[in-house]
């Protein structure tokens, strides 16, 4: 701040060097101190008005930012609500034709053709929550896939709740043909289950699924229904006594039925970009308990390294890992799905190793062509029976609506190919299937 005391102070006393008489000096002096009163008296009044005017600057501020606030809520509601996008209705009827060298009836008829499914997808959202689920209608059974509702709770984290997707492995499939790969039959490859999963967007490269099920999508080993075979994905349902069959109802009487609870299931995959696509390099684990109806019977986990990397039109994918069901005098586990129950083992290794090709053509309707070839093995089994194997070679074809596979099937062990996958059998099965399916 500019003092005028002192500028007066020091022009005076730089003029007192042209008096050369004492008296002048004092008189001087004199007129110097009245004149420095006056300049503190100025200054007072300076300081006053400079705060008059701080204070009327700091009013007009505090009126500026109280009007910019209401201006932002009037924009605010002056925005149109965000309209529901309603729920969309679509599905699928899928027909099969097989040829198989394990049915000797169906080679004399040169194979059979048949009805597959008749599914409904429905998917939208109600204001920001979203809905999907997926229905499916066979000859024998009705069973839900997935139902679930999703909320965007962050800008790069989504939380499902109801029956979701477990994490597991390679995402969205471990394989690429119309029977997936060994490792669904063993409930590790598009499961779907009752709980809650919290999937982080794909960001800075990497993705992370965190998911707890509470029990399988049945309500585990007392839920109320009246076949606990009937269901789209594979799961545990019981464990083996020495005395039962491989295909046996593990609820019925003499049997001993589980339920998975408590499941905690983690998937993280890191992504990286190159010339000709995108590679992925994950890990997955989880580990849940098994229950009998009265107490807790056991626990169960699984691991699984995985790679899937698009490298132009090819996909390259493999998988390894181990699971384990850990029950007391138990070296066999009930599994059931499609309204039919089968045996694992225990305890086994597991590895897969695809391959696929994709082409877009134009043959008419015909707009894309993918070739594979997808193996997986199931070793090292608890019950020492024979390793499981499948290997699928065909092709995927789309054309409109229409979607198609064609494949030639090799397995050894193989549920839905002559065999369980607790079987001990040395013959090596064959299955040719087309399977089209129209989607709306």
């Amino acid at each position: 701040m500019f003092n005028l005391s002192k500028l007066a102070l020091a022009v005076m006393l730089g003029s007192t060097s042209t008096f050369s008489h004492a008296s002048d000096i004092d008189d001087m002096q004199a007129q110097l101190k009245l004149l420095q009163q006056q300049m503190q008296q100025l200054q007072q009044k300076l300081d006053a008005a400079e705060q008059k005017s701080t204070q009327q600057q700091q009013a007009i501020d505090q009126q500026i930012a109280k009007q910019q606030k209401v201006e932002e809520q009037l924009i605010a509601e002056a925005k149109p609500a965000k309209k529901s996008q309603g729920i969309k209705v679509g599905g699928a009827v899928r027909t099969n034709y097989s040829h198989t060298s394990y049915d000797e009836d169906s080679k004399d008829r040169g194979g059979d053709y048949d009805f597959d499914i008749f599914r409904l997808n429905f998917s939208g959202d109600v204001g920001d929550v979203m809905l999907n689920a997926e229905i499916r209608f066979f000859d024998y059974m009705t069973a839900v896939k997935y139902a679930y509702a999703a909320y965007d709770f962050a800008d790069d984290w989504q939380v499902q709740a109801g029956i979701t997707k477990v994490p597991f492995g390679n995402w969205p499939y471990n394989s690429h043909n119309y029977f997936f790969g060994t490792t669904y039959y063993i409930g590790l490859e598009d499961d779907h289950d009752m709980g809650v999963l919290f999937k982080r967007k794909i960001a800075d490269n990497w993705q992370l699924d965190l998911g707890f099920f509470k029990n399988d999508e049945l309500g585990g080993v007392d839920g109320y229904v009246d076949n606990r075979s009937d269901r789209y994905s594979y799961d545990v349902v019981g464990f083996r006594t020495v005395d039962e069959g491989v295909y046996a109802d593990p609820g019925a009487e003499g049997g001993n039925p589980l339920g998975e609870y408590n499941t905690f299931s983690g998937r993280y995959g890191y992504h990286i970009e190159h010339d000709g696509g995108k590679t992925e390099i994950g890990f997955s684990a989880l580990a849940g308990g098994l229950h009998d109806g009265v107490e807790r019977a056991g626990d169960y986990n699984a691991w699984a390294m995985h790679i899937n990397s698009n490298l132009g039109a090819w996909n390259l994918q493999f998988q390894h890992g181990e699971y384990d069901y850990n029950v007391d005098n138990a070296n066999r586990m009930a599994v059931g799905s499609y309204s039919f129950y089968d045996s694992i083992a225990a305890q086994a290794t597991m590895t897969n190793a695809n391959i696929a090709y994709s082409l877009p053509v134009e043959w008419g309707p015909v707009t894309g062509l993918q070739f594979y070839n997808d193996y997986g093995i199931i070793y090292d089994k608890s019950d020492n029976t024979e390793d499981t194997w499948m290997n699928v070679t065909g092709v995927s074809i789309a054309a409109g609506g229409l979607f198609t596979y064609i494949d030639y099937v090799f397995a050894k062990n193989q549920p839905f190919v002559g065999g369980s996958a607790a079987g001990d059998s040395s013959e090596t099965e064959r299955r040719f299937n087309i399977n089209v399916g129209y989607y709306f």
